[in-house]
């Protein structure tokens, strides 16, 4: 049964702003979460950075964590919030779309996934049941269930297949989580179970199991297999078919997106989480996202340019470093110009979520939407 504690507050068409109580914090929807696969955000970010930028949820990830250091040892120091330090909520990704991206190291079977560690080539058998263990070793405030999430493309009768093994193991995941949580050894017995919608781009596979978990009672529901391929326009439109048969009162998050853009239009459709690498894969490459779009800091032309990255950005990289500094210090290889545009890029991102909320909240979203998606396409300056 769900424990969730899910609110929505405001609401300007699909658009919706929420608010999630946890045992860990409350979380303040549409929200995107930083990214920290191994316990740390690329690009030498610290906790108190994150804090710094108004970071509600740390995104961990549930494969990685487990072939080093071992979800053992971070049990032992505590789990994944005391190891690294940080108060708020996390979010462990189950290791799906990790293990099913090592094609060449992995054989599906109905009981899970058996592979080969991309470290050091030890073998590893990953089901249902292990990813909830592990996750529950972590101690996170929301694991993910356990799913095939299948390459684009895929022929139609292979994603079915997929779907209906993913609700078997839905289930699964499902009974185990209520039986660790059960347990009195059990770092966090209040850890919340997202189920993941799949079915590639097929509207039939996708709407009949959005309506398949929907019916399951669990904590939130997420999208998975998108941003793998298809074009934005294909995004959108299983998100149209799709979010309509996914619970009202429960958040739905949309994995592993995504652009501003991507996330206005998601958000346009009733999306409350998100996450995606290009904020930081971005800023550690030279590229900084803008009020106006996205600049890189790599050009010749930033090389005296004493303005900050973004004039209307309030982060702490912003009120403090010039384009000109921050340039300098990635020409040189300065782990420093790094964490600067890792961290702004972050900012930019969590404050854009601020934005939107105000904006759903005060019932112009929509004119925020275009206004911003103009801005962004006029580029940076």
């Amino acid at each position: 049964m769900s424990k969730a504690k899910y609110k929505v507050q405001y609401q300007d068409g699909l658009a919706k702003s929420a608010v999630m109580e946890t045992v860990h914090g409350t979380i303040e929807t549409p929200v995107f979460m930083n990214v920290g696969t191994v316990g740390a955000i690329k690009g030498a970010v610290s906790v108190p950075d994150l804090e710094d930028i108004s970071t509600q949820v740390l995104l961990c990830n549930t494969y990685h964590l487990h072939v080093r250091p071992g979800d053992g040892l971070v049990r032992e120091m505590g789990g994944i919030r005391k190891f690294t330090t940080w108060k708020g909520p996390v979010l462990t990704d189950s290791g799906g779309f990790q293990v099913f991206s090592l094609a060449g190291l992995r054989k599906i079977k109905e009981e899970g996934v058996y592979f080969s560690s991309h470290i050091d080539g030890r073998k590893i058998f990953m089901g249902p049941e292990e990813s909830m263990q592990i996750q529950s070793n972590l101690g996170s405030t929301i694991a993910m269930a356990f799913d095939e999430c299948i390459p684009y493309p895929s022929d139609y009768d292979y994603a079915k297949k997929s779907v209906d093994r993913t609700t078997r193991w839905l289930i699964r995941c499902k009974e185990e989580l209520y039986r660790l949580n059960s347990l009195e050894e059990t770092l966090n017995k209040d850890q919340l179970l997202f189920g993941i919608n799949q079915g590639m781009t097929f509207e039939d596979l996708r709407v009949e199991h959005a309506k398949t978990i929907a019916d399951m009672d669990l904590d939130g529901y997420a999208l998975g297999g998108l941003a793998v391929g298809e074009s934005h326009e294909q995004m959108y439109e299983v998100l149209d078919y799709t979010v309509p048969h996914l619970p009202k009162d429960k958040p739905v998050y949309l994995m592993g997106v995504g652009t501003p853009e991507n996330i206005l239009e998601a958000v346009r459709r009733g999306v409350d989480f998100f996450d995606c690498v290009y904020p930081s894969r971005n800023g550690r490459h030279g590229h900084a996202y803008t009020s106006k779009g996205k600049i890189n800091l790599l050009n010749a032309k930033f090389m005296k340019d004493d303005n900050p990255i973004d004039s209307e950005c309030s982060c702490p990289v912003c009120k403090r470093y010039s384009r000109s500094y921050i340039r300098h210090l990635l020409k040189a290889g300065e782990m420093l110009g790094l964490r600067l545009m890792v961290t702004h890029n972050l900012a930019f991102y969590n404050n854009l979520m601020a934005e939107i909320r105000l904006a759903i909240k005060e019932g112009r979203f929509d004119a925020y939407r275009k206004q911003k998606e103009e801005d962004f396409q006029n580029g940076g300056n």
